[in-house]
């Protein structure tokens, strides 16, 4: 079955299923104690296991009831893996509970056999998985993939590791041990203070330039460890879960938490996964998928860098960790800790909201230790270098370089990777398209024919179909090309990238130019002496309603690892709201003020939307089964651009919006809930990709 819900047909007969299969299986399988042959008995105690069966059908969205054999009834238990016979098919499932008697009329199947008697679903996360469902217009089945790591057998057959007494001394890891990092915001020290005290304080937090994020989440996590309760931190990637798991180990010694990445592989993360459902662990740091991590007695959770589009799940019903992360705290009455450099309009929506109260260093101490940026076209340079405003690399982006790279290493942000990724007819300035697919052309280096980024044939005899010309030009520029300039422009000086191919960890002292992509950024050893933020025309000028609060973002991300007071250019036009932010290395106020423009035209988050996306006939059927909350509007539907690539569906795609108040988010997702649910009942051939609160929405 597919994310985004399967057709019926895949399993026959479902769409008439009461509660349970009404027939029982001719085959029961072994005899129970004293029974015939071939005869099942039920349990004695607790006959009926309610069962989350392992199909992502909106209309069968609900547990069902089985019977419990009589001879599996100690190995059955809540939380458990198991088998059962669903129309005519086995399939997995979990235990939610076992009752004394079904509400269901008809005759129950017995469960076929027990998976795993280890209960990898607790109670809370039942709750969780149905809320995190419910709110998305998903499936429980859907969540539940994304919450439980698949099974490995000679993991789950290993010894248990003793639990950490982590709250033994806690003088030691509560305040008394020190602010450490905290020390430099104003509401620090109660912050940690309500922590130690067992308490739930929520924090929207702008973290000060530099490296000292990961001593203040790891001191966050220590005191909350003290108060003999769990924590939970989320970041964006397994680079910076290196750096948080460092800073752990040196907070809390070995063996108290632990780091969860799809690196690991499946059996080491799965008994990484398990220590912390068993106890072992009472800390976890990890990526995306980490934000379904059973800690028991959760008091703490933390998300990094919220604004990164990788906290959003890819796979249906698509959950954000930061909202994910909220309900958690939220339900088991949690601290709360959303930071970064930046702030997107999500987290000061929060802070506004009253839901968290704003973390933040007074201005003082962030103008000390900020890094001093500069933009290009101001004033003083246009009069000495008329072409400062037009030039890629204009005078002064090449004069800081110079004299930065006595002292250090200097970074260059590039929007874009490759050598290349654009290019264009030099005489008219039409996009270069292949001719088999039309797929986007690019240059792979300066000595290479251009190649379809889609098919990947080579296009060595192009021409314009336009003007018949045959010579290209590059629209963009990527890394590798200005890894390229920069190393004719300083001679005798290393140049490094660090994109998606080949990411550094991290740099040394020594001189270099360090050309890297955004989100690839290495942090060097003692900082680096300048950063250049070259092609912000680029990022600014995406179609996307988020594309300024994400240009500032990658800027402040990149120039928080420059030395304070180190010089930093943007190349960009100084008047936009974005580069003013950054000059006076202000977040705040520019997520505050896009928030307020936002509600003024009713786009996320002041208000909520869903995302309908399929053919034209089955959004309209969708919309017309759906019972719309009062004051929805709907818009569109419109066509969208075909997935890239020569096997993208060639069936025309179409999008629609239907925007409601914050208010009626609930009502908007169950509506839409049970509108999937009418259609795959009835068999629909065609599906509807539904999202709740899209990162895109042009």
């Amino acid at each position: 079955m597919t994310k985004d819900g399967a057709g019926t047909d895949q399993i026959p007969g479902l769409d008439d299923l009461p509660r349970t299969s009404p027939k029982t299986s001719d085959k029961a399988g072994k005899a129970g104690k004293g029974g015939k042959k071939g005869v099942r008995r039920p349990a004695e105690e607790l006959p009926v296991a309610r069962i989350a069966v392992d199909v992502s059908l909106p209309h069968l969205d609900r547990p069902f009831d089985y019977l419990v054999p009589a001879q599996m009834s100690d190995e059955v238990v809540p939380g458990c893996r198991v088998r059962v016979r669903f129309a005519g098919q086995l399939v997995d499932g979990f235990v939610l509970e076992r009752v004394a008697e079904s509400d269901h009329d008809g005759k129950l199947l017995f469960l076929e056999r027990v998976t795993s008697s280890e209960p990898v679903l607790t109670r809370e996360m039942v709750a969780l998985i149905r809320e995190v469902a419910d709110r998305y217009a998903g499936t429980f089945a859907d969540v539940l993939r994304l919450a439980v790591p698949p099974r490995h057998a000679r993991v789950e057959a290993e010894p248990v590791a003793p639990a950490p007494d982590t709250a033994a001394e806690p003088a030691e890891d509560g305040v008394a041990g020190g602010l450490g990092a905290w020390a430099h915001y104003p509401a620090g020290a109660s912050f940690l203070s309500a922590l130690a005290e067992g308490r739930a304080p929520h924090a929207v937090w702008t973290a000060l330039p530099g490296p000292a994020w990961t001593a203040a989440i790891a001191r966050a996590v220590a005191v909350t460890l003290g108060s003999g309760r769990g924590a939970l931190v989320v970041v964006a990637d397994g680079r910076d879960v290196a750096r948080v798991d460092a800073a752990l180990t040196a907070e809390l010694g070995e063996g108290v938490h632990v780091a969860l990445t799809a690196e690991l592989g499946p059996a080491e993360r799965y008994r990484r996964w398990l220590a912390v459902l068993r106890g072992s662990a009472r800390a976890v740091v990890g990526t995306r998928a980490a934000m379904f991590a059973p800690v028991s007695d959760l008091g703490l959770v933390v998300l990094w860098d919220d604004g990164d589009d990788v906290h959003a799940e890819p796979h249906a019903p698509y959950p954000h960790a930061r909202d994910v992360l909220a309900l958690r705290a939220h339900r088991v009455r949690a601290g709360a800790l959303i930071g970064g450099f930046a702030r997107s309009t999500d987290a000061s929506q929060l802070v506004e909201s009253g839901w968290a109260h704003a973390l933040a260093a007074d201005r003082a101490h962030v103008r000390a230790v900020m890094p001093r940026v500069r933009y290009v076209g101001e004033d003083a340079q246009l009069a000495r270098d008329a072409a400062a405003r037009s030039a890629r690399l204009p005078n002064i982006a090449f004069e800081v370089a110079r004299q930065a790279l006595d002292d250090g290493p200097v970074l260059v942000q590039v929007p874009r990777r490759g050598y290349v990724p654009t290019i264009a007819c030099a005489r008219c300035r039409t996009p270069a398209q292949c001719g088999a697919c039309q797929g986007p052309l690019s240059l792979p280096s300066s000595h290479a024919a251009p190649y379809c980024r889609w098919c990947g044939r080579i296009a060595g005899d192009w021409q314009c179909p336009e003007c018949g010309f045959v010579h290209l030009r590059a629209v963009v520029v990527g890394a590798k090309r200005t890894a390229e300039e920069l190393g004719r422009a300083f001679p005798g000086v290393p140049v490094r990238t660090s994109g998606r191919d080949a990411v550094l960890e991290r740099v040394g002292p020594e001189r270099a130019l360090v050309v890297a992509t955004p989100g690839a950024e290495p942090p060097a050893e003692d900082g680096y002496g300048a950063a250049l933020l070259l092609d912000g025309w680029v990022l600014l000028g995406r179609p996307d309603l988020r594309a300024g609060e994400e240009t500032l973002r990658r800027w402040l991300n990149a120039a928080s690892l420059v030395r304070p007071k180190g010089p930093v250019v943007v190349a960009a036009e100084g008047t936009l709201p974005a580069v003013q932010a950054l000059v006076r290395w202000d977040p705040v106020t520019y997520a505050e003020r896009e928030l307020a423009e936002r509600r003024e035209v009713g786009f996320p988050p002041a208000a909520r939307m869903a995302s309908l996306t399929g053919t034209s006939a089955a959004i309209r059927e969708l919309l017309a089964d759906a019972r719309l909350p009062e004051g929805a509007e709907v818009l569109g539907p419109v066509p969208v651009p075909s997935p890239p690539g020569p096997g993208a569906d060639a069936q025309d795609r179409e999008r629609a919006l239907i925007r409601v108040p914050r208010a009626a988010g609930p009502a908007l997702a169950r509506a839409l809930k049970e509108a999937q649910g009418v259609r795959s009942a009835r068999k629909a051939a065609e599906t509807v990709r539904v999202q709740i609160d899209p990162l895109e929405l042009i």
